[in-house]
């Protein structure tokens, strides 16, 4: 009832609701991007190995935020791991803090058990035949086939996994390695190991490289500038414990050119500079990432503010514009702009559409809602390029309006 509640609360602001189920009722136009985005990236492009970058814009209430909650139900369901991110909480300027929020999110001992599960299905064995509160070595050990030539072959197919993958870090295989040995039960991982090698995973500075090296890693700190590569190695494990890839959504990029709630400036000239170039560094490099698409979302300021928004880092700006906008809305494109889905979605029908599904949901939860006319709709379109409310905020508040203006 709480979910609920808070969705509801949400709504009446004209924000995300948080809550899959009722984003799924009020969606509506949703899939002229989404299905196109599902069938050329998330059903071939990324599946086959390719990466992509997008950004998303609109003013104030167009719907971005909706749209990835409802970007990572779909990839979910396509088996891709959702991580969704705010640049209002995560620093941006350091690739590094984005790949350890993205680690933090993923939970990587649960893609290491399903690693674990392929290490001994190759053994001959059903994972899900071995009883959960023993391990896979404890259960050879009680059938008496826990042999020196067992533990070889344990030992070959954790190498295999991890560490002749071109695609991982050798010190990063290593380490997932031993992790998953852990959880087999063999090679045995005592508890301070598996602690050491987690802190290093998420670029601790408590992961002594002392301490690290005597478990036979050769590591480096892992930094903004290894960072790429560490995440490139995160979701090759991502794929080998069956997912198709990753989606890594960044939304509120426009805290870049904004202060917070008590007026101060997050990111100074510097850290906002550092910004773009973490990002500009990631589309230059994004090919060497696989089966992972990034999408960064923002309100409309980023780009129209001309001296400290995307305009004013050329060698950003000149690898993400769009080189032509024709009048038909072009869904390839990098930068996907919600405020140009007018006459492709937020038609007068589908506006009374949007509406009416909204306030079915209000009021049933609450009430005081009222369905937009077609009249209204209709008003409301033939007025939607002007003014700095766009389609969706204004339907969610003359639907809570009773359906009038």
């Amino acid at each position: 009832m709480e979910n609920t509640t808070d969705a509801l609360a949400r709504l009446k602001k004209g924000q995300a609701p948080g809550n899959r189920e009722i984003l799924q009722e009020i969606s509506v136009g949703s899939e002229f991007i989404m299905d196109f985005w599902k069938e050329k990236y998330f059903a071939s492009y990324l599946a086959r190995g390719g990466s992509k970058i997008k950004f998303l814009t609109g003013r104030t209430g167009s719907g971005k935020t909706h749209f990835l909650e409802l970007l990572a139900m779909e990839a979910e369901n396509m088996g891709y791991i959702p991580v969704n991110l705010s640049a209002a909480e995560v620093w941006i300027h350091d690739f590094k803090e984005i790949y350890i929020a993205i680690l933090r999110r993923i939970k990587l001992m649960a893609c290491l058990q399903l690693c674990s599960h392929e290490v001994i299905r190759q053994l001959g064995f059903q994972p899900e035949t071995i009883p959960a509160e023993i391990s896979f070595a404890d259960y050879l050990s009680s059938q008496g086939k826990l042999d020196p030539l067992t533990k070889r072959e344990i030992r070959r197919q954790l190498e295999q996994l991890f560490l002749v993958n071109p695609l991982i870090d050798n010190n990063f295989a290593l380490a997932c390695a031993m992790l998953t040995g852990g959880i087999l039960g063999y090679p045995t991982l005592e508890e301070p190991s598996h602690k050491l090698l987690m802190l290093w995973l998420e670029g601790s500075r408590e992961a002594k490289l002392s301490s690290l090296r005597r478990l036979g890693l050769s590591p480096s700190k892992i930094t903004k500038y290894n960072a790429r590569h560490m995440l490139r190695s995160l979701v090759e494990v991502c794929c080998l414990a069956g997912y198709k890839g990753l989606l890594i959504s960044i939304d509120n990029l426009e805290v870049l050119v904004s202060a917070d709630n008590t007026e101060n400036i997050r990111y100074t000239r510097l850290k906002r500079e550092d910004a773009y170039e973490s990002i500009r560094e990631l589309i230059d490099e994004i090919d060497t990432l696989k089966h992972t698409m990034f999408v960064f979302s923002f309100d409309r300021s980023l780009m129209d503010d001309d001296t400290r928004g995307l305009k004013s880092y050329q060698a950003l700006w000149m690898r993400i514009q769009n080189e032509i906008e024709g009048k038909r809305f072009n869904r390839f494109a990098d930068i996907v702009d919600l405020d140009r889905l007018i006459d492709e979605v937020y038609t007068p029908e589908n506006i009374v559409k949007m509406s009416t599904r909204l306030a079915q949901v209000i009021n049933r939860l609450d009430d005081g809602a009222n369905a937009i006319s077609l009249n209204i709709a209709e008003e409301l379109h033939a007025k939607a390029r002007f003014g700095k409310v766009s389609v969706p905020r204004r339907v969610i508040l003359t639907t809570l309006q009773g359906g009038a203006e």
